[in-house]
């Protein structure tokens, strides 16, 4: 099978050891591709940079997650703007909103979200949302700022089926991490998971956290070689072949990222 981590965070100090051998057990695992996600200015450099360094496995998005929203600036945003010109660059993310640990106010998350929709959609790049305890704010402020051209995946999703059906419906795809592994967290999750069309689903690890299970009873970190687990359960939910079911996923992460599925460092 040939599986493509949506989502991970590569540039993360505790990869800093065994880099290589990370990407090793990656390509071992069948993980051909893999994003880097950036949550602020120093780390979206990073992403990008590992992308030059490892232009055959991995792609690199740019961002400002919303824990750290109370330190954007428009000058942030100006270096995001112009390492999003970088080639490697396939997305704008992960940005959204977190009301769970509120790490920065409300009206920074809010604020700065709103500017990353309007450059990500100016420079027709597809989004990457990050969503926790918003109760519907997020889409409320998707449906206050529409573009009907819009391509963004809801990253780990963790919402309510009434929250699910509203993405689907704004033509989202939908990224699954090892949460639907896990046994008592993972139930609403597995539910769910049968209505997601088959060519709207994506698969993630969010390395180094969320490691799945079986491997979450060994191992405190997580890596992309995990994200096998990740297709296996959600193949096993949906009780489809895995890999036929890895053949459409990988499909929809080129076509959301707008990649070559032969040839997926190449743009299309």
């Amino acid at each position: 099978m040939k599986l493509f981590d949506s989502h991970c965070h590569l540039d993360d100090s505790d990869f800093d050891l065994d880099f290589s051998d990370v990407l090793h057990r990656a390509k071992m695992s069948g993980v051909n591709q893999m994003l880097i996600a950036g949550i602020n200015g120093a780390t979206s450099r990073r992403a990008v940079d590992l992308s030059h360094l490892h232009p055959d496995l991995l792609v690199a998005a740019v961002g400002v997650h919303p824990h750290n929203s109370k330190s954007c600036s428009e000058a942030t945003l100006d270096h995001l703007r112009m390492l999003s010109a970088d080639p490697k660059v396939v997305a704008w993310g992960e940005i959204g909103l977190d009301f769970n640990r509120m790490r920065s106010p409300r009206k920074d998350q809010e604020y700065w979200f709103v500017r990353q929709l309007e450059i990500a959609d100016a420079a027709d790049l597809p989004l990457i949302f990050h969503e926790r305890d918003s109760q519907g704010r997020l889409l409320e402020l998707l449906e206050n700022y529409p573009n009907s051209r819009r391509k963004a995946v809801v990253h780990c999703f963790s919402g309510t089926e009434t929250e699910l059906v509203r993405y689907l419906e704004m033509g989202f795809y939908i990224g699954i991490t090892g949460i639907v592994t896990i046994r008592q967290r993972g139930e609403s999750l597995r539910r769910m998971i049968p209505l997601i069309p088959p060519d709207r689903i994506l698969i993630e690890t969010d390395a180094p956290y969320l490691t799945p299970t079986p491997q979450r009873n060994k191992f405190r970190r997580n890596e992309p070689a995990f994200v096998r687990e990740v297709l296996l359960k959600v193949a096993e939910v949906r009780q489809e072949s895995p890999e036929i079911l890895a053949k459409q996923i990988w499909l929809n992460t080129c076509t959301l990222f707008g990649l070559d599925p032969e040839t997926p460092q190449s743009s299309v």
